[in-house]
């Protein structure tokens, strides 16, 4: 079975639907901000070593965002779980 690839356009959905900056994403996943930069502005699948694309997957999975494959109607991303909204009342 291949190993599941990570598009750049994923990272960056991931990290809006977190809110998160780059720089949260380096110190959550331990990868360099130069290199997140790097990775993000590079279309299609990431580049880099498996390592960092593990890294950068588990930082993810870990806050709880699921990525879902290209199988013909497009990648994404999305929350593992529906989250529970706060009441205004």
């Amino acid at each position: 079975m291949p190993k599941p690839t990570l598009s750049s356009e994923q990272v960056r959905a991931a990290r809006s639907l977190l809110r998160w900056e780059q720089k949260d994403l380096a110190r959550e996943s331990g990868v360099s901000l130069p290199s997140i930069r790097r990775l993000e502005v590079q279309p299609g699948p990431l580049a880099a070593y498996d390592r960092t694309i593990d890294a950068i997957r588990g930082a993810f999975e870990r806050a709880g965002v699921e990525f879902i494959p290209e199988n013909g109607g497009g990648e994404g991303v999305r929350f593992r779980e529906r989250r529970r909204q706060s009441s205004m009342w």
